[in-house]
């Protein structure tokens, strides 16, 4: 781990976005990972969706501590304790989770490691929070109810940091319904991902997608500061 519970949660706040991404093959997360970084993301989520992701993530520890400084790496998609474990030995900053499971809050907090569970109603957020989590995650985010479910759990709960994942989209307008229910961050999955005409990811254009995503946000928070 590099960075604390504490780091990873400011630097959510700060980069806005926190891209989802898995892949099989090392050298196309490596490269996809190092054009997020280039576009001014801080923190990024690789995916335990595949055989050995494990061994794709150790590869892409080992590049962001030699050429990616200010990244906090974390792993998502886990369910389960013993998982967990594994990849906070590994050094993830952060681990998400689409469920609450209490095993693994006591394995990360035990640890200090940042646990971003997935919640789907306003009891769950509660427990989570309960069981130490900084910011949670609501998941399927558009399913649940939207940025008017965030906005309805923000006005009881005005201390819980939400990202919403699965169903954000990259335009300025989408970003904008979030931010204004009040969504802390918003993760950000295949949308981010551009791809050329051959089916390759194309990174110039995932790098400039990030970098004007940044701008959004960076327009939002600025607005909302403002009011």
């Amino acid at each position: 781990m590099k960075f604390s519970r504490i780091e990873v949660a400011l630097k959510m706040k700060q980069t806005g976005i926190v891209p989802v991404f898995y892949h099989q093959d090392v050298e196309v997360s490596i490269n996809v990972l190092k054009a997020c970084y280039e576009g001014g993301v801080r923190v990024f989520e690789f995916t335990n969706r595949g055989d050995n992701a494990h061994e794709i993530f150790r590869h892409l520890i080992e590049y962001r501590n030699q050429f990616l400084p200010e990244l906090a790496l974390g792993i998502g998609s886990l369910v389960d304790a013993p998982t967990t474990a594994l990849y906070i030995q590994m050094g993830a900053d952060f681990i998400v989770s689409p469920v609450v499971n209490e095993d693994m809050a006591k394995l990360c907090n035990r640890r200090k490691v940042a646990w971003c569970p997935g919640c789907g109603s306003v009891s769950e957020i509660s427990f989570a929070e309960e069981l130490g989590a900084e910011v949670v995650k609501v998941f399927p985010a558009t399913q649940v109810g939207g940025p008017s479910f965030i906005k309805a759990v923000k006005a009881p709960q005005p201390w819980t940091n939400i990202m919403p994942t699965g169903g954000v989209k990259t335009t300025f307008e989408n970003l904008q319904e979030w931010f204004n229910a009040g969504a802390y961050c918003v993760g950000i999955g295949a949308q981010l991902f551009i791809k050329d005409a051959d089916g390759n990811f194309d990174l110039k254009s995932i790098k400039e997608k990030v970098i004007e995503l940044r701008g959004y946000v960076d327009d939002l928070t600025n607005e909302l500061n403002a009011v």
